[in-house]
């Protein structure tokens, strides 16, 4: 199976339904009324961290998502059916990101969080009816869903991460650790994406992930671990394990000074998190001197000789692990604390002149009042010219230096503009381009 830990997903929630514009009929009923209902609400897409899941693979393979539509409201006041949500599962540890920004960290299981808000239901006629208007003939179109593009980012929850050169054995000793089974070979880089077991030792089990190898200049992108370094900000224990025979042109020795700046320089958190020293390959011959003169080096630290082929020492190096977990346990989170959310606020509405006799009306508020316009209902027409009118949207164009007959432009729909009131304009049932006020579907 591909490791994928990163991937861009396309987001469209569910559209509402359409309102319905009825009146009820019924023998010896005269004035029955209408009795329109509304449409149903579009689904919502949620994020839901999951234990089950260590990769992003299956959004890598369906990124783009489309939420459940709202069954448009009938007649007799039969309200539409509210579309399905979705629920995305991801794995824990996934890092939610919007054009850069940061949305939420799914760090517990059962998390959720809400990435797409489904559009709300149009309302019928019978929404409309008043005291002054006791028949309306206007309805709206289901409001759009949201619609956006997340990046996901994927860093490993683990215990304990294994670090070193490549070829130190590290894959070999999560092999002998755990039930895991990563791809071990003599030749390096032979792991290319994180592996994770679960190790138990005196009754303390803990998750321990197998970083492929570093070298020198990995965090700006050299080799392989420019991609995988992150997957050890979330460790608690790091075990750096040495290849007595070095790597390249480095011995032993000056090995451990790169792996360690390499961690500092990708995130000097990493240099806080315990870091435990272990020789591995002692079954190997020129393992002892090794062990002698990294012992000569660090003297201030335990160093652990190890061999994951033969078993020996891994009864201490765990025991030291499994001290040092307890010395940093997880750190505790509030369960239901809600997410940190960010409210950008926007201006209103924005007018712009995008060409001779063409100009472009952008908001959330009027774009999402043009799409759930009913063109063909006079009713909801004037509705729409006077919400716009009255939050100065007939000022804002005439600042602009609109004039008769310029088209406006907002959304999929465009205007024709007049200052002619829309009740004193020619009443054409087939008309289509009949004017009104700041405009008219063309």
């Amino acid at each position: 199976m591909n490791f994928i830990d990163k991937v861009r997903v396309f987001l469209s929630a569910g559209e509402g339904g359409d309102g319905c514009l009825s009146f009820h009929r019924e023998k010896f009923i005269e004035f029955g009324g209408p009795d329109g209902a509304d449409g149903g609400k579009g689904g919502h897409i949620y994020l839901e961290a999951s234990p089950h899941l260590t990769t992003l693979l299956e959004l890598s393979l369906r990124p783009h998502i489309k939420g459940n539509d709202g069954e448009n409201g009938k007649g007799n006041n039969k309200v539409g059916r509210d579309g399905g949500d979705i629920v995305i599962p991801v794995p824990m540890g996934t890092s939610v990101y919007h054009e850069g920004r940061l949305l939420v960290d799914m760090s517990r299981p059962g998390q959720r969080y809400l990435a797409a808000q489904g559009g709300r239901g149009g309302r019928g006629n019978l929404s409309f009816k008043s005291r002054l208007n006791t028949a309306p003939r206007i309805c709206e179109k289901g409001a759009p869903g949201d619609s956006l593009t997340l990046e996901l980012e994927l860093k490993l929850l683990a215990d304990v991460g294994l670090v070193g050169f490549p070829n130190a054995g590290k894959s070999s000793l999560l092999a002998r650790l755990s039930h895991a089974r990563p791809k071990i070979a003599e030749y390096p880089f032979t792991t290319i994406s994180p592996n994770l077991g679960v190790a138990a030792h005196k009754g303390v089990s803990f998750v321990i992930a197998d970083i492929p190898g570093l070298i020198e200049g990995a965090h700006r992108g050299k080799g392989l671990g420019a991609d995988f370094l992150r997957h050890v900000e979330r460790t608690r224990v790091l075990v750096h394990l040495i290849d007595p025979a070095g790597f390249a042109d480095k011995n032993p020795v000056d090995g451990v000074k790169v792996i360690e700046a390499e961690l500092k320089s990708f995130n000097p958190r990493l240099a806080q998190k315990p870091r435990i020293l272990a020789v591995n390959k002692m079954d190997l011959p020129l393992a002892h001197e090794a062990l002698r003169k990294v012992r000569a080096r660090y003297r201030a630290r335990e160093i652990f000789p190890i061999s994951a082929a033969t078993g020996e020492g891994l009864s201490e190096l765990l025991d030291r692990v499994i001290l040092e977990l307890s010395r940093h346990p997880v750190p505790w989170q509030e369960p239901n604390a809600p997410p940190e959310r960010f409210v950008k606020v926007e201006q209103g509405f924005r007018v712009q002149r995008i060409g001779a006799g063409l100009f472009e009306l952008k908001g959330p508020f009027v774009e999402r009042a043009a799409a759930m316009l009913k063109a063909d209902l006079p009713e909801a027409v004037e509705r729409f010219q006077k919400s716009l009118k009255r939050i100065g949207v007939d000022k804002a164009l005439r600042q602009a230096g609109i004039g008769e007959g310029d088209m406006v432009r907002c959304g999929a729909l465009e205007f024709e503009w007049t200052d002619k009131p829309y009740r004193s304009l020619p009443r054409l049932r087939h008309h289509r381009r009949t004017r009104i006020g700041v405009g008219r579907p063309k």
